[in-house]
C-alpha cells in the first residue's frame, strides 16, 4: 500500500501506552490530520512507520524529542542552536510578523529585533568591523587607521559606525616648463563625521601629474588625477587632481596654469629685446566643494630684460605666492591633519621658476622646489599631493601622488 490516511490516532493506554497502535506498516507516506499523545515521547513510538516522512497536520503532544532538525522555511531548530533566517527592515514592515514576541533578524541593521505590541525594539546587534588598506591600531588611541597609498576596497560589515573620519588628497599638478609656474596641490578633503555603513567601498589614490615638456606650447603641467571614496549608500567623496603650472618660451608659446584641486602658478618671461610673455594664473576649488578643497595659484612677477619671475602653486591651506622680481613664487602651504594621531602637514603647492634669481620655496606639505639657476624643480612629494615644482628648462617637477585615510573609533 502506498498510503496510509487517518484523521486521528489518540494514544491511550488501552492500546498499549506508550506505544502506538502497532501493525501499521507502510513504505510510502503516513499523513494524519492530527497526532495526539498524552505524556508520550513520539519518538518512542513503535509500530507506526513511514518511508520517506510521516507527514502531520496537527500534533500535540505533551513531550516531542527530534533527534536532529526541525525545519520551517528559513528558520530551523537543532539540538544547540535555534535560527531564525532573516528579513531586512522593507520585508519586516511588509508583515513578517506582528504578533507580540515575534523575533526577527534584520539584516538592514545587523540587529535581532522583538515585536512588543507597539514597535520593534533592537537586541542582539552584530558588530562593526573593516578591513582594507594598511591598518593601525596604536598610533592614535582608541582608533583603527586604515591608511591607502594606492588603489583598494574598504570592507565594512556589522552595524554602522557613526564616529568615521577621512583624508582623501588627489595627486598634484606637475610643474610647468621653461619658464614654469609651480603645480597646485591635489585636491584637499576631510571630515570628522563620516557614518560608515556595511558594504565595499571602492578607494582610488591619484597619481601626480607631469612637469611640463617645452618649447612653450606644451610646456603647461599635468594635472594630477583624483583620489575618491565610493560606496552605493553615499555620494562619492572625490578630491580633484592639482592644476599644472603655467608656461611661457622666449620663442613665445605660452600656456596658462591649470585649475584643480588648487591651481597651478602663473609664469612670466621677459626676453632680452624687452618684449613680456606671461601666462595667467590656475584657480583653486575647481570644482567647488565647501569647505573648499585648494586655492589659487601665484601671480608672476616684475621682471628685467631676459628673466623669468613665475608664481607658485596653490596649496591645500593657502594660495600660491606671488613671484618677486625675477625670482619664484613659493608655493602655497599645506595643511595640517592629526587623523593619525599626530598633525601631519600635506597639500604644500609647487614652487614657479626663478631667473637670474633663485626659484620658488617648497610649499610645506610636499611641494616641489621651484627651478632657478642653479637647477631644475624638484618633485612633490609622495603620498601628500604635493604640486611639482616649476622648472627650466624641464627635469623634475612632477606632483607627488594622492593618499586616502580612514579612521574610525574602537568603541
Amino acid at each position: 500500500m502506498a498510503k496510509i490516511q487517518v484523521d486521528s490516532i489518540v494514544d491511550k493506554d488501552d492500546l498499549g501506552a506508550p506505544n502506538f497502535p502497532k501493525g501499521a506498516t507502510v513504505t510510502g507516506v503516513v499523513t494524519a490530520t492530527s497526532l495526539t499523545a498524552t505524556g508520550t515521547d513520539v519518538s518512542s513510538a513503535t509500530g507506526l512507520s513511514g518511508t520517506p516522512d510521516i507527514v502531520v497536520g496537527v500534533m500535540t503532544a505533551t513531550s516531542v524529542s527530534v533527534s536532529s532538525t526541525i525545519t520551517v522555511g528559513l528558520g530551523f531548530i537543532k539540538n544547540r542552536s535555534i535560527g531564525m533566517g532573516s528579513t531586512d527592515t522593507t520585508g519586516r514592515d511588509a508583515g513578517i510578523g506582528t504578533a507580540t514576541g515575534t523575533l526577527i533578524y534584520n539584516e538592514t541593521d545587523f540587529s535581532v529585533q522583538v515585536y512588543d505590541g507597539t514597535q520593534w525594539v533592537s537586541g542582539l546587534t552584530s558588530p562593526f568591523s573593516a578591513t582594507g588598506g594598511t591598518l593601525d591600531t596604536t598610533s592614535r588611541s582608541g582608533y583603527n587607521i586604515h591608511t591607502f597609498t594606492s588603489p583598494g576596497t574598504f570592507v565594512v560589515s556589522g552595524a554602522p559606525n557613526t564616529g568615521g573620519e577621512y583624508l582623501v588628497i588627489a595627486g598634484g599638478g606637475g610643474g610647468g616648463a621653461t619658464s614654469g609656474g609651480g603645480g597646485g596641490a591635489g585636491g584637499y578633503r576631510t571630515s570628522t563625521s563620516f557614518t560608515l555603513n556595511a558594504g565595499t567601498y571602492t578607494i582610488q589614490v591619484g597619481s601626480g601629474g607631469n612637469v611640463g615638456s617645452p618649447p612653450g606650447a606644451t610646456g603647461q603641467g599635468g594635472q594630477g588625477t583624483p583620489s575618491f571614496i565610493t560606496h552605493p549608500g553615499i555620494t562619492s567623496i572625490t578630491s580633484t587632481g592639482g592644476g599644472g603650472g603655467a608656461c611661457s618660451a622666449p620663442n613665445g608659446e605660452k600656456q596658462d596654469g591649470g585649475s584643480g584641486g588648487s591651481g597651478g602658478g602663473a609664469s612670466g618671461y621677459r626676453r632680452p629685446d624687452a618684449t613680456f610673455i606671461g601666462a595667467a594664473l590656475g584657480s583653486g576649488n575647481t570644482p567647488p566643494t565647501s569647505p573648499p578643497q585648494g586655492n589659487d595659484g601665484g601671480s608672476s612677477g616684475p621682471l628685467n630684460n631676459n628673466s623669468a619671475a613665475c608664481g607658485g602653486g596653490g596649496g591645500a591651506g593657502g594660495v600660491g605666492g606671488n613671484a618677486p622680481l625675477d625670482g619664484g613664487g613659493a608655493g602655497g602651504n599645506g595643511s595640517p591633519s592629526s587623523i593619525t594621531g599626530t598633525d601631519v602637514t600635506r597639500g604644500g603647492g609647487g614652487g614657479g621658476v626663478g631667473f637670474p634669481n633663485a626659484g620658488g620655496a617648497a610649499g610645506p606639505g610636499g611641494g616641489g622646489t621651484g627651478g632657478g639657476p642653479g637647477g631644475n624643480g624638484t618633485n612633490g612629494t609622495a603620498n601628500t599631493g604635493g604640486g611639482g615644482g616649476g622648472t627650466y628648462p624641464a627635469s623634475g617637477g612632477n606632483g607627488g601622488s594622492g593618499i586616502v585615510i580612514i579612521a574610525y573609533p574602537t568603541a
